[in-house]
């Protein structure tokens, strides 16, 4: 796991008009994984690629959605 961050999920999310339910579904997460994490709660990296991508980002953008 990695440590506690503030991140940029719920900004992404909204730009392209999705809800957290259709985010949960596009990552294979749970709804409420994907409220954690725009808490700022830890999450694995799996977690993060899988937003990453349900996002339609490349992996090479993570720090545009998780800031080192």
């Amino acid at each position: 796991m990695t440590t506690s961050r503030s991140n940029n999920v719920r900004k992404c999310r909204e730009a392209l008009l999705m809800s957290k339910a259709e985010l949960a579904r596009k990552a294979g997460l749970s709804a409420l994984t994907i409220d954690r994490v725009e808490q700022g709660m830890p999450c694995r990296m799996d977690t993060m690629r899988k937003i990453l991508i349900a996002l339609g980002m490349n992996l090479s953008e993570k720090t545009r959605v998780f800031p080192e």
